[in-house]
């Protein structure tokens, strides 16, 4: 064995496991397994759980928050700043502020992400082509996806569209789309999936990011997934729109998305910051409606969106905080609801990126974060150390810490 982890709780009961691994797989789970190992790591009755997938972020735009501050706060000015900036961006740049995310991800236990790479004509492929270099660079590391995104619209900025598909001939995953800032939305949506089916990949769009419902155009993509058999191969972020919906109108449209199953990615530190701006009362929370889409079947996940720029000026890559914050904006801190929460950030966002042999079983890859907990309902609440972050069967990340108390 490379590795074995001995009294892991992998689950509510209260039989501790011991996990074998070799050769970059779990090879073993029992109650206690012996034998030699060249690492032997005393789990003592934490929790093990998979690895943290982060399933919608843009690592080309992270730490940028104090070159052009959003001082509004709005989603609009957000989009202002970051397109004034994104010309003066060079390879260098999004290389050095995209490997300090992509170190706080893996120090925080993320072992697989979706990151959404811009280009457009006044930036060219600078962020995408670095994306994609740390890609590779990462792979032992962490597994990246990298979204082929047109932040600035397809239509709108004449030449994007010859660039969607530049960047999938590139070795893009999925094709990214971002409906609510293009004109004709529906030609957007349409271009989007006649470009996924052209070279057979997912599609992730930023989807009805408004305060209201007016014009939200996600029945139409639910309508255009299932009409082009792409049930289950698309992801939306954002979705706040849906928050504004009384139940009698809502309840059709996620009847809908769970017909096209659609996952969506709820991306809460953003979308507090950014919303209902213009609220001089009763403010609204502006995030989706986690619980009544989870409740009517669709795929739920948690993520970070951005890290410390004009969208969202604070984070550290942490997803189990991110999750921490989505318990009480959601209403998800019920013991019914709680137990739903983990699973927003590992299994489910799994689920929506497709990924393969993902999970604790025997089979499966070993990539897999033991916490600094003992009860697995509270591996949010407490927002535990990672203690041991494992990625392809290998220890990545360690964690030691000494705490006194002097009394």
């Amino acid at each position: 064995m490379d590795i074995l982890i001995k009294k892991a709780r992998i689950s509510n009961d209260e039989n501790l496991k011991d996990i074998a691994i070799k050769d970059g797989k779990i090879i073993k789970i029992e109650d206690n397994i012996e034998g030699e190992a060249l690492r032997l790591i005393n789990a003592d009755g934490r929790v093990l759980i998979p690895g943290l997938v982060e399933s919608h972020i843009h690592l080309d735009k992270a730490l940028i928050a104090d070159r052009l501050p959003n001082k509004s706060g709005t989603l609009k000015e957000a989009i202002e700043v970051t397109g004034k900036l994104k010309p003066t961006f060079t390879k260098e740049d999004v290389e050095e502020r995209a490997k300090k995310a992509l170190m706080m991800l893996v120090k925080n236990g993320t072992t697989h992400i979706r990151t959404h790479s811009e280009f457009d004509p006044s930036q060219g492929f600078t962020g995408f082509e670095t994306v994609m270099k740390l890609k590779k660079e990462f792979k032992d590391i962490i597994d990246i996806q990298v979204v082929a995104f047109p932040q600035e619209g397809i239509f709108k900025a004449e030449g994007t569209e010859e660039m969607m598909y530049q960047a999938m001939e590139m070795g893009a995953d999925v094709v990214g789309g971002i409906p609510y800032n293009d004109h004709p939305t529906k030609e957007h949506i349409d271009l989007v999936f006649e470009i996924a089916k052209k070279y057979d990949k997912p599609i992730d769009f930023h989807q009805d990011f408004k305060d209201d419902a007016d014009g939200i155009s996600i029945e139409y993509v639910c309508k255009k997934t299932i009409e082009e058999g792409y049930q289950g191969r698309v992801s939306v972020g954002h979705l706040t729109s849906l928050a504004a919906l009384p139940k009698e109108k809502l309840e059709p449209i996620i009847e809908l998305m769970n017909e096209a199953q659609i996952s969506v990615m709820s991306l809460p530190a953003t979308d507090l910051h950014l919303g209902a701006r213009n609220d001089e009362y009763n403010v609204r929370r502006a995030v989706t409606p986690v619980r009544a889409l989870r409740d009517g079947g669709v795929n739920m996940c948690l993520a970070t969106n951005n890290i410390r720029n004009a969208f969202t000026p604070y984070g550290n890559g942490d997803l189990i905080q991110i999750a921490m914050l989505a318990i009480p904006v959601s209403h998800l801190g019920g013991a019914d609801d709680l137990p739903t929460v983990l699973p927003m950030i590992t299994t489910n966002p799994a689920k929506a990126l497709g990924l393969k042999d993902y999970g604790i079983g025997v089979g499966k890859n070993a990539d897999l974060v033991l916490l600094d907990t003992k009860a697995l309902n509270d591996a949010i609440i407490d927002i535990p150390d990672r203690l041991f972050v494992i990625k392809n069967g290998k220890v990545t990340v360690e964690t030691e810490k000494t705490i006194k108390f002097n009394f």
